[in-house]
C-alpha cells in the first residue's frame, strides 16, 4: 500500500469530506479512499476479462474449438535485438 500526503488542502474541502464521511460512516482517510477509487475505477468502467468472457459464451465455442484455441504455441517471444 502507498501514502499519499495531500498540501495545502482548503478547509471549505477538509469539511466538505468530513461531512461526507460522516454520512457514509467512515473515517475522513476512508472516505478520500473511496473519493479516489471512484474517480479512477468508475463502476461503468469496460472490464477486459468479463468482455472476452461475454464475447466467448456469444459466440458458443465448441470443446473442439476451445482446444484448438488452448494448444497454441506458449514459448516466450525472444526480445529483439539491436545489433
Amino acid at each position: 500500500m502507498r501514502n499519499v500526503t495531500i498540501r495545502n488542502l482548503s478547509d471549505e474541502v477538509h469539511r466538505a469530506i468530513r461531512q461526507r464521511a460522516a454520512t457514509h460512516g467512515r473515517s475522513v482517510e476512508a472516505e478520500m479512499r473511496a473519493i479516489l477509487a471512484d474517480a479512477v475505477q468508475p463502476p461503468d468502467r469496460v472490464e477486459l476479462g468479463a468482455m472476452l468472457t461475454a464475447v466467448g459464451r456469444e459466440i458458443a465455442l465448441t470443446d473442439e474449438e476451445h482446444a484448438l484455441l488452448d494448444n497454441r504455441d506458449r514459448t516466450p517471444a525472444e526480445p529483439p535485438g539491436f545489433d
